[in-house]
């Protein structure tokens, strides 16, 4: 299997999560995809099942009016990505990490990209074990991501900070996996280009393939467009 490595961009938050679902959709057997993105303006994107009204209360106190907000295809709680380092990882169906449990390739995942940032000097490990969760809440449902970590994610092994998480979806096509790495906690100066290729390497290994850096897929006219209205509107944004 080939990984193809897309070129970088930058665009809206529904652009980002419309772009992320095509490649998912759209996906051309046998090859895996990666990219490496950012935003266009501050942006926080939520879990696809959670609820509006909690996401609003979450955020009740962020007064910037150029905020962009968007519902992802996968699951997982808010993300702000104000101040992350954000990437997208899809695997064709039939691979053994996209036929894997949602914990082994959420860890097969991050155990990469630990190591990467390890190459770094940054004191970066997967959390193996989730820990007590606070009275009346159950392990995993904080609902906002980088709060605290969970099981699979990876932090920093002197401050315990989370560094590192994400979101999963699958269907008939293969695997969506969304990454959020949080740059203020990995409490090191780093540099980002080399961290990304390290994470590619280690990617491929873990994958077994060979890298090849590729153009954007050609796809139907007014494809994406159509997939960037629907991210964009109220209906999707409201959807629960």
């Amino acid at each position: 299997m080939q990984l193809d490595i897309l070129p970088f961009r930058t665009a809206s938050a529904a652009e980002n999560m419309a772009m992320d679902f095509l490649l998912l959709r759209r996906y051309p057997q046998p090859h895996a995809r990666f990219r490496h993105y950012e935003w266009h303006r501050p942006a926080f994107t939520f879990g696809y099942s959670q609820k509006i009204a909690f996401v609003r209360e979450q955020l009740a106190e962020q007064t910037d009016e150029s905020l962009d907000l968007c519902r992802r295809p996968t699951g997982g709680g808010i993300v702000d990505h104000r101040e992350d380092w954000t990437y997208s990882l899809i695997i064709p169906r039939g691979h053994a990490l996209e036929e894997a449990r949602a914990a082994d390739s959420y860890r097969e995942i991050h155990v990469a990209l630990a190591a990467a940032l390890q190459k770094q000097g940054v004191a970066a490990e997967v959390q193996t074990e989730c820990e007590p969760p606070e009275e009346g809440k159950s392990c995993g449902l904080t609902g906002v991501c980088f709060q605290r970590a969970e099981r699979f994610d990876v932090v920093h092994s002197g401050s315990g900070a989370k560094i590192a998480g994400a979101a999963q979806k699958r269907n008939k096509n293969g695997l969506l996996f969304q990454g959020s790495l949080w740059r203020p906690a990995v409490q090191a100066q780093i540099d980002w280009a080399t961290l990304e290729e390290d994470f590619i390497q280690d990617l491929a290994k873990s994958l077994e393939c060979e890298t090849v850096y590729t153009p954007w897929p050609e796809f139907a006219e007014g494809e994406i467009d159509g997939l960037i209205e629907q991210y964009s509107s109220t209906e999707w944004l409201e959807y629960r």
